[in-house]
């Protein structure tokens, strides 16, 4: 008799297969799912953002805003997990967008931007800047349109594990990142000797350290700061190292761009 019981969903079974289509994906948290990555704010530490669903957003998708007084337009969009890069560009929707393949199925994607800051196809650490926050595409205005995803579906969004509230307008719910926060920091290597580092990005603050020559370093961040003058050339960004616990001007970085690249801002 159990047999007969099981026939309907055996029928149903041969005719999806039939017809070529197949079950959905499993959602987050059923058995058999791989563990999502520990996501955070795709925004750089200690910023915080307002976010808001709306109805006609697709996948579960949040959109974030600025909401600490600095501009929305043009500050940095970090990688909520590490992973594989991808750009894609599409003028009527998503704008210049970014797909993160995390593994074992997760993926994160990040719209309109204004513009990328890595190559498609780059292995990206968590943290890590992936683009510049626009309004590319089909967007009123600058915005990061976030997704995660499991396997192409949508899942309601979790930063440190956490899932978000869902409010249908902004200035109801907010997150500060912790994202780029210590950390292991990005390596680099200063020039040059008696370098000083100062507890913040000005050349009048207190000393806390002095490099006697050429040092490895571990950068957290940067911000802009006083302008140093040195060897013919001017920087008005400084880095946070890691190990000293200060800042010492990107002049004395041993990289020939004045703001460091996948760096992200203090």
């Amino acid at each position: 008799m159990r047999l007969f019981r099981r026939l309907p969903a055996l029928v149903a079974g041969a005719l999806l297969a039939l017809a070529g289509l197949t079950a959905a994906p499993a959602q987050a948290g059923e058995s058999g799912v791989t563990a999502a990555p520990v996501f955070k704010a795709p925004y750089p530490c200690g910023q915080q953002w307002t976010y808001s669903h709306h109805s006609a957003e697709v996948r579960r998708a949040l959109d974030f805003v600025r909401s600490d007084g600095g501009a929305t337009a043009g500050t940095p969009v970090l990688a909520s997990a590490a992973g594989t890069a991808t750009r894609y560009a599409q003028p009527s929707g998503a704008g210049n967008y970014i797909a993160i393949d995390h593994g074992g199925g997760w993926t994160t994607y990040y719209f309109h931007l204004a513009s990328y800051s890595v190559a498609s196809g780059a292995y990206v650490a968590q943290g890590q800047q992936i683009g510049v926050t626009g309004s590319t595409g089909n967007s009123s205005g600058a915005h990061i349109h976030y997704e995660q995803l499991y396997n192409g579906v949508g899942q309601n969004i979790a930063i440190n594990g956490a899932g978000l509230a869902y409010p249908g307008s902004y200035y109801q719910a907010y997150l500060t990142s912790d994202n780029g926060c210590g950390g292991s920091g990005y390596a680099f290597n200063t020039w040059g000797s008696g370098v000083n580092v100062r507890a913040d990005a000005r050349v009048g603050a207190a000393v806390v350290t002095t490099l006697a020559g050429p040092t490895a370093v571990r950068v957290l961040c940067q911000k802009q700061g006083d302008t140093v003058n040195a060897e013919g050339y001017s920087n008005n960004w400084w880095s946070k190292l890691r190990d000293q616990n200060g800042f010492i001007s990107n002049i004395y970085i041993d990289h020939p761009d004045a703001k460091l690249p996948g760096v992200p801002l203090c």
